[in-house]
């Protein structure tokens, strides 16, 4: 089996296309003689409808990218490794405290929080790199290598810029109303994947430095939660949505004023991010065509009705509102594939709304983990570790907390 077909995106498509085929022919047996030709319609329209949402994409992504290289060139990634490097030093005590590799680590951490992708993946990979350094076992993950891979997966984002690209794009009314819901189930992502390493590596979560960081950031979310839970649902979109523009509108301000005080050219810095946007937007078409043809193809041959509705009768059963039922296959792809996840996720906000309860959940979801094994694979592969040890349970806990976490702000936020 060669390296291409063990790919775990490769699977899901061909699995996609060839239980779409089966459930076609039950279907056809059943009496449903224009099934295929469904299919084949399905194929045109979503084939069509990815090329439109690339192309919408455009304005809103070279919009954000423009103010993220603001962000970066004002010194706020710099900043941001400032204020957690003692915390990184507690937390990796095979480091040295001199070593490169925090350095790179923290870069990687900023720019991950500022949605920097460009920035975090590049630095991800010097850190891993400079990680093995210190790797006595090259072919193993270190305790070192794993943590920083389980952080690097849950990736606390604090401004989420191509989830509002995206629902921008699909008409939502207010892009970053999901803004708050996402910061609350990204930090969950984090907080339990972080708590899972800390727990097998024995690492002494109750030193005053990292009980700081950690009770600062949990008191935030916990505030914000008991606050938004004393409201009426509709006080609660109203307020947040307002929370939610006045902080962007507040992040966006201080990137120019931290440029002009740096003698930064703001509007240079904005036009070099925007064309990165552009080029994102451009690169996406043929990954978004394959996915969304894929899941139109099954979805119209009746397979994902099937199992959607045997989920949902399953938690029905269980006198649990299965409302969430609908945004579950964005949150069962996320920890394979971004690029599928996302798919899914414009599947959802296409079909039901990007307004409606399932369209913000499966925004949430998307905004709210990394996909583990993508970057396990890329991370480790990199540096040519092979032995992965407790890397992808751990990884995987962080991605239920989020995606759990998602489904239950979503209720409290959205229903």
């Amino acid at each position: 089996m060669t390296k291409q077909s063990r790919d775990p995106l490769n699977l899901i498509w061909i699995f996609l296309f060839l239980c779409a085929f089966v459930f076609a022919w039950i279907g056809l047996l059943r009496g449903q003689n224009d099934i295929f030709t469904n299919i084949i319609k399905s194929t045109f329209d979503l084939s069509k409808l990815a090329f439109e949402i690339s192309i919408g994409l455009t304005g809103a992504l070279c919009l954000w990218m423009g103010i993220m290289r603001i962000g970066e060139n004002a010194g706020f990634i710099q900043m941001l490794t400032k204020l957690f490097r003692p915390l990184f030093r507690k937390i990796f005590p095979e480091v040295p405290d001199d070593h490169p590799a925090l350095g790179s680590i923290t870069v990687n951490m900023a720019a991950n929080m500022l949605g920097l992708d460009n920035a975090a993946t590049p630095s991800g990979l010097k850190a891993m790199k400079e990680l093995q350094s210190l790797n006595a076992t090259p072919d193993t993950a270190s305790n070192a290598q794993i943590l920083f891979l389980v952080i690097n997966t849950s990736a606390v984002t604090i401004i989420p810029v191509t989830i509002f690209a995206y629902r921008a794009q699909q008409g939502a009314a207010n892009p970053t109303d999901v803004f708050i819901p996402i910061l609350i189930s990204t930090f969950a992502s984090t907080f339990f994947g972080f708590l899972s390493v800390a727990w097998i590596q024995k690492i002494k979560i109750l030193d005053k430095v990292i009980l700081s960081y950690l009770g600062s950031l949990l008191a935030i979310v916990m505030g914000a939660l008991l606050y938004f839970q004393s409201l009426s649902p509709q006080e609660i979109e109203t307020q947040s949505g307002m929370i939610s523009s006045v902080l962007l509108v507040s992040v966006i301000v201080s990137f120019i004023v931290a440029a002009m005080r740096k003698k930064v050219n703001v509007y240079e810095s904005f036009v070099e991010g925007a064309k990165g946007g552009f080029e994102l937007a451009i690169t996406i078409i043929p990954y978004l065509v394959a996915m969304l043809v894929a899941i139109g193809v099954f979805r119209a041959s009746g397979a994902m009705d099937f199992l959607l509705d045997a989920v949902r009768a399953f938690f029905s059963f269980l006198h649990i509102n299965a409302d969430f039922v609908d945004a579950l296959p964005t949150a069962l792809m996320k920890p394979l594939s971004g690029s599928g996840a996302r798919g899914l996720m414009f599947e959802a906000m296409e079909t039901f709304g990007a307004d409606s309860f399932v369209g913000r959940l499966a925004s949430v979801v998307q905004g709210s983990t990394e996909t583990t094994f993508y970057v396990l694979a890329v991370y480790f592969g990199s540096v040519g570790i092979k032995k992965t040890r407790y890397a992808a349970p751990c990884g995987l806990i962080a991605d239920a907390a989020g995606i759990i976490t998602a489904i239950f702000v979503s209720y409290l936020f959205f229903y």
